[in-house]
């Protein structure tokens, strides 16, 4: 098993930021490919971005690429998921999960954390 802890959410204005931070333990982190995904209230999770095991691969959603960037510290355990002029659609529980395939559909990925939340008011 991987247990992986989001921290880094909170309460924002629009046009602010946000640096998620998730820590693995229990498994290699650094063979796996890293994902974050959200989940609003009533909608279904959905991918945002995705980084390599090596870290010179990411990936965005249409939706946060430019605004976001994805990476990792292989030493640390840690991905990190740095968030730019945040709009009140960001609002969302964020995820990270870890899985073996890039860069992987959600049911690719095999362990997730519990999230944490991302409020931004308008």
């Amino acid at each position: 098993q991987m247990q992986l802890v989001e921290s880094g959410g909170g309460l924002v204005q629009a046009g602010g930021s946000l640096r998620l931070s998730c820590t693995a333990s229990g498994r290699t982190f650094s063979i796996y490919t890293m994902g974050w995904f959200r989940q609003a209230p009533g909608k279904e999770r959905e991918f945002v971005s995705a980084i390599k095991w090596s870290g010179d691969s990411t990936y965005y959603a249409d939706s946060v690429k430019g605004r976001s960037t994805i990476s990792r510290d292989n030493a640390k355990n840690t991905v990190y998921l740095q968030m730019n002029s945040l709009k009140p659609e960001d609002t969302a529980v964020y995820y990270c999960a870890a899985g073996r395939t890039w860069p992987g559909r959600k049911s690719d990925y095999d362990f997730w954390g519990q999230g944490t939340q991302v409020t931004v008011s308008s």
